[in-house]
């Protein structure tokens, strides 16, 4: 998604944590990761809360694989002969088709928010890394100020926790995914704390 304007407005250390671990399973589920991604991965360490467990696994595994076994794994996921294993568009989790409903009230609420496709991207907007982008960026202020939590939470109920918990778990349990299993679960309880933080926000 390309940026319209930053804003001045201070970010708490809580938001920029929450901005950072959208942008960071936006960056995993975008496109097979390089080098660099696989090496921060690897750095990262967890606690003893389920989330933190997911972590740890995660970084463990990226110091085992390669950039070539993630993206086999990855192309056998999302690409395939045809079609991967899993679809990861908010359309297909919602309707059960591509391009319904679903993404033309995404794409309203992108031009309300002035969030614009950038032009190097040709999939649909819901696709998962990208509605994880555009979390990032209302909750640091890259489409202009920095959105409250109210619009956080319509924004989040609207295009994310309609189905991406139930895409994460996918992801975690799928046949191909190894590497992918702990983002399944990093994702699954991130948008569990999410869910259940913004249900006791008052709009």
């Amino acid at each position: 998604m390309t940026q319209a304007a930053h804003s001045t407005q201070v970010i708490t250390e809580e938001d920029q944590l929450r901005a950072d671990l959208y942008d960071f399973l936006s960056a995993l589920l975008a496109r097979p990761a390089n080098k660099a991604l696989l090496d921060k991965t690897a750095k990262l360490s967890g606690d003893e809360t389920d989330l933190g467990r997911a972590i740890g696994t995660l970084a463990k595994l990226a110091v085992q694989s390669s950039v070539k076994s993630v993206e086999r794994e990855f192309n056998a996921l999302f690409i395939g002969l045809g079609r991967g294993e899993l679809l990861p568009y908010g359309s297909y989790y919602m309707t059960g088709f591509l391009n319904e409903k679903p993404l033309a009230l995404l794409r309203d609420d992108m031009a309300k928010n002035s969030i614009v496709r950038a032009e190097n991207i040709y999939e649909p907007e819901d696709n998962i890394a990208s509605v994880l982008e555009m979390m990032s960026g209302l909750i640091m202020g890259r489409f202009g100020e920095v959105v409250s939590l109210s619009q956080q939470k319509t924004f989040f109920n609207r295009h994310i926790a309609p189905w991406a918990g139930h895409f994460f778990t996918d992801l975690e349990g799928a046949e191909g995914s190894l590497f992918f299993a702990p983002i399944g679960a990093i994702g699954r309880h991130f948008m569990a704390i999410e869910k259940e933080a913004f249900r006791i926000t008052a709009d």
